[in-house]
């Protein structure tokens, strides 16, 4: 059995081999993945004996299609484990880069993929899991409103698009598991889409579903508006659980503050843009409210123009209506037909004269209580514009202190990050030192052998010389 760690002999895989390994599909048929605690194994199948394994799955070490199978539950394993540990040590909502949750996708979407039959198409063939996964819907109805979102999602072009947009919209509704146990209970209508021998057929399906029940403890805020699903590669980072015992114990210090000072910046920045977009907004309706203030001063200023000229017509009809008053005493009664013919088109010019008047009036008292209201309009507004000026100041106080703050994390992160190199560069001086203390340890051990060779001959002689004088 060799491990793949930094004191093993065997090479670890690169990005740039697995990405070359990796195009349809990451399985290693010529090894086996096992979990040792919290860290992945990858072991030749040349070193596995033929003795049962005493795994929960009893496979055959000569059938590629079990030990695909056992890979990819054992990476889910992995995967899953490390994505609950990290998200509740991270303590926040989680959101489309952050990279464990991407390699859980990617891990699910090779399970998914995994014994997939071949539709034949005018195209060509194509592989695609999206058509599993519509039979939630007809199972489940509740999944009917996943199925539709992902549907009228703008930018989604391929089955395998809409199928990793399923997957988050899922794991965001926390009812990824229980969609998984649906489907995978039934298997006669799995079997038109994956071969009998597929991962989701098998009892290794039924294990990854109730490890997904796990997933529940975790927020998710996914937003895929923009994000090219249909084109990304789904390729397996083996590097983020491998071991390296010879530097993480050194440097965990250090990485857990700058991962926290990090995660700080991170916080402050996401503040800021926060802020930044509630000044703008509240900038913008200040605008619009002096806007609205200077229009209302202009019909303001028009009403009480109009108030003034209804008040002078109003004075030029009751001078007019007195006068007529006068005529229509002095003319008691008429000399003849033409003097009635007169008074009669007096006394209609009076009555129209009089109505003209009650018009105006009304309108005048309309114009007056509009003048009101307006006024009333302009004092509200001026609060209000008041209130939301001392609120923009508070803000850019606030989103100045808050880059004052990120400033000071951007000085301590640069500052850890030149203490983990001074560190490094001491412990290789010292590790260089330790090097040549024990060359020259070795070298004093070979003069003390010579020396003591050289006095046990200098005995001999002497002794010799003894002998020859008696």
């Amino acid at each position: 059995m060799s491990d793949l760690t930094p004191q093993s002999e065997a090479p670890t895989p690169t990005t740039d081999k697995i990405t070359q390994a990796a195009r349809e599909t990451i399985y290693l048929c010529n090894f086996r993945v096992s979990v040792d605690g919290e860290w992945l194994c990858l072991r030749e199948l040349n070193d596995i004996s033929l003795t049962p394994d005493p795994e929960p799955a009893q496979e055959d070490p000569k059938d590629p299609i079990g030990i695909e199978r056992l890979n990819l539950m054992n990476m889910a394993k992995l995967s899953i484990k490390g994505l609950i540990e990290s998200a509740l040590n991270l303590g926040r909502t989680l959101d489309s880069d952050y990279a464990p949750l991407q390699q859980f996708f990617v891990v699910m979407e090779h399970c998914l993929k995994h014994g997939l039959k071949s539709k034949k198409t005018f195209l060509g063939q194509n592989k695609s899991f999206w058509g599993p996964l519509e039979l939630v819907e007809k199972l489940t109805p509740e999944a009917g409103e996943i199925t539709a979102s992902v549907k009228d999602l703008p930018g989604l072009k391929t089955p395998l698009g809409r199928g990793r947009a399923w997957l988050r919209l899922a794991l965001m509704q926390k009812k990824l598991s229980d969609y998984m146990k649906t489907i995978i209970n039934r298997k006669d209508l799995l079997s038109e889409f994956y071969e009998a021998n597929a991962l989701m057929m098998e009892e290794e399906g039924a294990v990854i579903a109730g490890l997904l029940v796990g997933l529940n403890v975790i927020d998710a805020n996914l937003c895929m508006k923009g994000e090219d699903l249909d084109s990304q590669v789904g390729v397996i980072d083996f590097s983020m659980y491998l071991k390296d015992g010879g530097h993480s114990s050194k440097s965990a210090e250090g990485d857990g503050q700058i991962t926290a000072i990090l995660d700080q910046k991170n916080y402050v920045e996401e503040l800021n843009r926060h802020l930044s977009a509630s000044v703008n907004n509240l900038q913008a309706k200040v605008d619009a409210l002096e806007k609205s203030n200077s229009k209302l001063t202009e019909e303001l200023a028009v009403a009480n123009n109009r108030i003034i000229t209804l008040q002078e017509d109003l004075e030029r009809v009751k001078e007019e209506s007195s006068h007529m008053l006068d005529c229509d005493r002095k003319v008691s009664k008429p000399e003849d037909a033409t003097d009635g013919q007169v008074l009669g088109e007096a006394r209609k010019q009076l009555k129209e004269e009089t109505q003209l008047r009650l018009d105006v009036e009304r309108e005048l008292e309309l114009q007056i209580g509009m003048k009101q209201e307006m006024e009333l309009s302009m004092k509200m507004l001026e609060k209000d514009i008041c209130e939301k000026q001392d609120a923009l100041v508070e803000l850019r106080q606030q989103l100045d202190d808050l880059r004052t703050l990120n400033h000071q994390l951007s000085h301590k992160s640069q500052g850890s990050e030149v203490t983990v190199k001074q560190k490094s560069d001491i412990i290789s001086r010292l590790e260089d030192k330790a090097n040549q203390m024990a060359a020259t340890i070795r070298q004093l051990e070979q003069r003390e052998k010579d020396l003591v060779k050289q006095a046990r001959s200098l005995n001999s002689a002497a002794g010799k010389l003894l002998q020859s004088q008696d």
